[in-house]
């Protein structure tokens, strides 16, 4: 039997080609940036009752892209993200509070080298469109910022004149597009 509220959730697979997932660090003095090239996921999306829907993201950890070869090796190997041992970085809501208009704070579990913390997303639902082809597309967008360190990302350098070569604070940004 069919509830109301279960027939106003319609589930969106996110659109890679349409999406990205980008990045920055503190690097000495100035900031890196870089991307994930490899994500999925999926909306369950209740236009009606947006605290209805559901939000799950997986991120390939092998897919990290700085344009720098050697640090992408260099961050898929142990000292970062150990993406042989941890492939993927996830994302799963758990709740989602609407903070006016098409602001809501969306609250789930980050995962990251098998290490989970609880954060808050501020999400913008950026509208809903159909294509030419007539397939509704959704569009969000968030950023954040983590401490790497909490998700045992610690390793660093020391510098010569004091302080450390990469910052602890990661900005995230993901601008998502679902079909």
């Amino acid at each position: 039997m069919s509830t109301a509220t279960a027939d106003a959730i319609r589930t969106f697979s996110i659109d890679k080609s349409h999406s990205e997932v980008t990045f920055q660090v503190r690097h000495l003095i100035t900031k890196v940036r870089g991307r994930f090239s490899d994500f999925s996921g999926t909306i369950a999306f209740d236009a009606a009752n947006p605290v209805n829907s559901t939000v799950s993201f997986t991120i390939q950890a092998a897919s990290i892209d700085t344009n720098e070869l050697k640090r992408d090796g260099h961050l898929k190997g142990d000292d970062f993200f150990a993406a042989e041992t941890y492939p993927t970085l996830s994302f799963t809501s758990v709740t989602i509070s609407p903070k006016g208009g098409d602001d809501y704070a969306v609250e789930g579990d980050l995962t990251i080298r098998d290490v989970t913390r609880r954060i808050v997303l501020p999400v913008t639902h950026l509208g809903t469109a159909k294509d030419p082809w007539g397939n509704e597309k959704l569009a969000f967008e968030t950023e954040t910022t983590i401490n790497r360190k909490e998700f045992g990302l610690n390793w660093n350098a020391a510098l010569e004149a004091g302080g450390f070569l990469l910052g602890d604070e990661v900005k995230i940004s993901l601008q998502i597009q679902a079909a």
